[in-house]
This record gives C-alpha cells, sequence and structure tokens, in this order.
C-alpha cells in the first residue's frame, strides 16, 4: 500500500506543474512570467511547501500576482493571491513606519527615554530609546521557553508586556544586535502613549487605509477570516502536520497581523511613493543603525553588508541595497523584499513554517529586472 505522504506529495507536483488556481493579473510579459512560475513551482516540490502566495511590485505597480499549490490540504482549497496568511515579522516593519510617522508629526523623539511615551515599561539599569528597540539594540530579550506556542488570550497590548517587562535587560542598550519581538510590543505601548489611541486603531487609520490595504486584520484565531491557510510543520521524516495553534495577541506589533501577498505589495507601493513617509524617513529607515562605539549594527559576521535599520533588515547584492523582512511563526514563512532604487518589491507567503522565502525572492528579482 502506498504511503499517505507519496500521494500527497505527487498531488502538490501535480498542482505545482499546473498552476491553474486563483486570480492572476497579467502585466508582466509572458516570458517574464513563466520564468516566474518555473522558479516558484521549483522551489515548493523541493521544499514540499503545501501553497504558497505572491505579488510582484514594478515601476511602483502591481504587476502580477497569483497562488499555487493549496491553502488546505484537508479540504482541497486551492492557494490564490487573495489567500490571507499569518505575517509573522513582517508586521514590525508596519509598526516601525507608524512609529516614524509620528516623529514627523513632532510628536516623538527617537532617542529620549521610552518611558516618558510608555510608563508601563518599567526604569531599568540603563537608559533605553526607541530608535534602539527599532533596530533590536535594546537589550531587551526575545521568547524563552514555551512563550511562542502560547495559546493565551491578552486582551490590550500592555497586558503583553506583562510576560518580560520586569526582566533584566539582556546588555547594555546600544552596545549589540539581539532580535527581539518583545521589543516592539513596547514599541507598540510607545504609539498608544503618544497617540491617545490604541495601537490597531492607529495602524489602521494611518497606514492600511492610505495604502488600500483592504485584507489586513489583526490575527484573531477564534475569528472567522475569509481565506485563511491552514498552516503546516514538516516533520523530521519529511510527512506534513498541522501547525501548532498559538494566539498571538501577546505580540501584535511585532508578529499578530494576517493578510496577503496583494496587500504586502500595495503596503511597499505606499512605501516607495511616499505615501506613508517622507523619503528622509525612509532614508533613516533603509540604512543600518549605529551601535555606541559608532559601529553599524551586524546581523551577520560573515556578511558585512547585512545589517538592521529601523524595521528593516538591509543588504547589499550586486552592488544595489536591498531591503526585507522575513516572518516566521506557526503556521506560515513570509517575506517582503525591495529594491527601492529600482522600484522593485515582491511578497511572499506560504503556509509551511521555516520554508525560508529569501532566495526565491531575489530569484524572481532577477527575472523581473533582466
Amino acid at each position: 500500500m502506498r504511503n499517505p505522504q507519496s500521494k500527497l506529495f505527487l498531488l502538490l507536483v501535480f498542482l505545482y506543474a499546473v498552476p491553474v488556481f486563483g486570480w492572476q493579473t497579467a502585466q508582466l510579459s509572458m516570458p517574464v512570467v513563466e520564468k516566474i512560475e518555473r522558479a516558484i513551482t521549483a522551489e515548493m516540490a523541493r521544499k514540499n511547501i503545501p501553497g504558497l502566495s505572491v505579488a510582484v511590485v514594478q515601476d511602483h505597480q502591481l504587476k502580477w500576482s497569483n497562488g499555487y499549490g493549496m491553502s488546505d490540504l484537508e479540504n482541497f482549497v486551492p492557494a490564490k493571491a487573495s489567500t490571507n496568511y499569518r505575517l509573522g515579522s513582517i508586521s514590525k516593519p508596519i509598526t516601525a513606519v507608524a512609529i516614524m510617522q509620528i516623529v514627523e508629526q513632532g510628536k516623538l523623539n527617537l532617542d529620549a527615554p521610552l518611558q516618558q511615551y510608555c510608563p508601563a515599561f518599567p526604569q531599568k539599569k540603563w537608559p533605553l530609546t526607541t530608535r534602539q528597540l527599532l533596530s533590536h539594540i535594546g537589550g531587551v530579550r526575545h521568547y524563552r521557553g514555551d512563550e511562542i506556542n502560547s495559546t493565551k488570550l491578552y486582551p490590550t497590548l500592555v497586558a503583553g508586556l506583562e510576560i518580560f517587562k520586569d526582566d533584566t535587560l539582556l546588555s547594555e542598550p546600544g552596545t549589540r544586535y539581539s532580535y527581539t519581538t518583545y521589543g516592539y510590543s513596547i514599541l507598540g505601548c510607545v504609539i498608544e502613549g503618544v497617540s491617545g489611541k490604541s495601537y490597531v486603531d492607529f495602524v489602521k487609520e494611518q497606514i492600511f487605509k492610505t495604502a488600500a490595504m483592504e485584507r489586513i486584520r489583526v490575527d484573531d484565531v477564534n475569528e472567522l477570516i475569509p481565506n485563511r491557510a491552514q498552516g503546516y510543520q514538516k516533520m523530521p521524516d519529511g510527512s506534513l502536520k498541522n501547525s501548532d495553534l498559538a494566539n498571538t495577541s501577546y505580540k501584535i506589533p511585532g508578529g499578530g497581523w494576517c493578510s496577503t501577498a496583494e496587500d504586502l505589495a500595495k503596503f511597499a507601493i505606499a512605501l516607495q511613493t511616499g505615501k506613508l513617509l517622507k523619503q528622509s524617513s525612509l532614508d533613516q529607515m533603509f540604512t543600518g543603525g549605529k551601535l555606541k562605539n559608532g559601529q553599524v549594527v551586524r546581523t551577520d559576521p560573515k556578511n558585512p553588508a547585512a545589517s538592521y535599520g529601523l524595521g528593516w533588515a538591509i543588504n547589499e547584492r550586486n552592488g544595489v541595497k536591498e531591503v526585507s523582512h522575513s516572518g516566521g511563526q506557526q503556521r506560515v514563512n513570509t517575506m517582503l523584499y525591495m529594491v527601492p532604487a529600482k522600484k522593485f518589491a515582491v511578497a511572499l507567503m506560504c503556509n509551511l513554517e521555516g520554508a525560508g522565502l529569501l532566495a526565491l525572492a531575489r530569484e524572481i528579482a532577477d527575472v523581473v529586472q533582466q
């Protein structure tokens, strides 16, 4: 008798080879689309990705989008361009943009002690600033133990701070890079303290409405969200299982939104065309942060070009700056990749944990820009 996983693999291979599901734009030439589709289907087959959605931006326009494979294997639901996935840490650039909007309004000093804006986070041994949190150099810790798998509902953003707010900082702020989702929870508190609105309401009004992002919403595990993708985890033997249940209400600013590839494309367009921020603010965000010793924040010791700005990962490829952010949590792996100088962006979202989509994003960029 044939292994059920073998049947699944054969089914997925067929689906990848015939990507007929979903709505698809057609502003890219057919040869370019065919090359992109070959890259996508090869990557999906190689990694056994059940479903993937993509949206491509060129010259500040959504040029093409589509879905491949299955968003829900059990119910045979195809992935579409409009399939809704968790954003994971792509929530962080959204929060960073909101912070910079408040800076442009003259209401927030990035280098002032953050307790001035978020009194719910207690004073520590050293002063801590909003700028340091944006670049992950504030010394605030990341997840511990099983926190990432929490199923508890936190009714407010400030309630989520209870998880870590009384812990000692890992290091003096400004002295080393240490990635932290909790740091972005504090940034959400800063936004609430300055704006007088809830973090969610502020971001909806100032970012999503402006960018015409119609399908983005808080990732509520109990809400019926149209076109929500099911998520999968790859086991050591290569088989797939349903992702573990997790409630992201404790970390909305750093990993608690869900949306579509097309909405992320709209976000990239609004950002690059000046609808959300001034160019001077973008320049700050897209430049590697600085440690107290004057060195640029480095995220990869083996790659001197890899740094982290204000909410964005920064790199250089073929002499051109690339700006991106990945997302990874239960149910998903996501990527928003931009080459601002080329007016290019691609959003990739899939329902396999740990898939890793940066290489595919770069391959698509090369195809479109060749």
